[in-house]
C-alpha cells in the first residue's frame, strides 16, 4: 500500500471515529462502536485479501450516513464518488420500520456492486461473531436465532461472491443450525 492510499484509509477511519464517537455497540461490555467498522475492514483486508482501499475506505464507512449526522454529500466530497456510491449501497432508510430494512435488504443483495456485496458480506460475518460470542443483554435468544436466520438469507442472495468470507460465514451459520 502506497503511503497515499495509506493516508486515505487512514482519513476514513478518523471520519468515522469522530462520527462514532459516542456511540457503542450493544453488547454487555459497550464496546466502543467505531470497533464494528474497524473489524468489518479488518475482515476485508486479512481475510479475503481486500486491497481496494474505496472497498476498505466503504467497510469504514458504511454506517455513518445511517447512524450519525453524515451525509453522502460530506462522503462525496472527502472520500470521492465511488465510496459514496458504495455506502449508499450499503444504507438503510432508517425511515422505515426496521422489518422493512430488514427485507428490503436481502431483497437487494444480489443486485450490489461487487465491493458492496464484500462490505456486506464482512459486515454480516462481523456482527455474527459478536453475537455467537456474547449476545445483548436484552436480546432473548429467540432474538438472536432470528437474526442468525435473516443473516443467513441475505448470504444466501450474496453467494458467490467471495468464499474467503461466504465459508467461514455459513461454517458460523450451521453451528448455530441454520442450514445452507
Amino acid at each position: 500500500m502506497s503511503g497515499s492510499e495509506a493516508a486515505r484509509l487512514l482519513d476514513a477511519v478518523d471520519f468515522a471515529a469522530r462520527k462514532h464517537s459516542a456511540q457503542r455497540r450493544k453488547d454487555p461490555e459497550r464496546t466502543p462502536y467505531i470497533n464494528h467498522p474497524i473489524g468489518v475492514a479488518q475482515i476485508l483486508a486479512q481475510e479475503a485479501g481486500v486491497t481496494d482501499v474505496a472497498v476498505l475506505q466503504a467497510a469504514l464507512l458504511h454506517d455513518t450516513v445511517e447512524d450519525t449526522d453524515a451525509t453522502f454529500a460530506e462522503l462525496e466530497q472527502r472520500f470521492g464518488p465511488g465510496v459514496r456510491r458504495l455506502v449508499e449501497e450499503l444504507t438503510d432508510d432508517k425511515a422505515l420500520p426496521r422489518t422493512e430494512r430488514k427485507r428490503l435488504q436481502v431483497e437487494r443483495a444480489a443486485g450490489l456492486s461487487a465491493g458492496a456485496r464484500l462490505v456486506a458480506l464482512a459486515d454480516k460475518l462481523h456482527n455474527l461473531r459478536d453475537l455467537d460470542r456474547r449476545a445483548p443483554e436484552d436480546w432473548s435468544e429467540q432474538r438472536v436465532r432470528e437474526y442468525f436466520a435473516w443473516a443467513a438469507r441475505v448470504a444466501d442472495a450474496l453467494r458467490g461472491s467471495c468464499p474467503a468470507l461466504e465459508e467461514p460465514l455459513w461454517r458460523l451459520l450451521a453451528a448455530r443450525g441454520v442450514a445452507r
